[in-house]
């Protein structure tokens, strides 16, 4: 397993329960190529594993403002305490949040591309802050 220190890239984060804490220079460098990755991707689904409703919608919607995208919609939205799991899809517009215990914290977006397979993957965890 990568030390914090040693993170350098998206790929040090891979198979990470939770997101860690970066520094100035490792998030920088990550989002650098983070942003690199997501150029060449098509659209998104991303995931935020939270420690509240209130933590994923925030975390949601930074990530959105941050990257420019269109805001996703919630969809049957029920109030909920304690951990969740938000999942959203740019291709639907969409996103559901529900209950989830023994989730770690962080971000994931997976990109996607109608005929670049290569251009795919995933990344993260990253910081719920990570966009802020």
């Amino acid at each position: 397993m990568t030390s914090q220190t040693n993170l350098a890239s998206l790929a040090d984060l891979c198979g990470l329960r939770t997101a860690p804490a970066l520094t100035g220079l490792q998030r920088d460098r990550i989002r650098q190529e983070l942003e690199t990755r997501l150029a060449a991707c098509s659209w998104f689904t991303v995931g935020v594993m939270a420690p509240s409703e209130a933590a994923a919608l925030e975390a949601l919607r930074t990530c959105e403002r941050a990257l420019g995208w269109e805001a996703l919609v919630g969809e049957d939205l029920p109030a909920l305490s304690g951990q969740v799991f938000l999942k959203g899809n740019q291709s639907t517009g969409l996103f559901r949040i529900r209950a989830e215990r023994g989730l770690g914290a962080g971000l994931l977006i997976t990109g996607h591309h109608h005929t670049d397979s290569e251009a795919e993957g995933t990344w993260g965890p990253l910081p719920l802050d990570f966009f802020a």
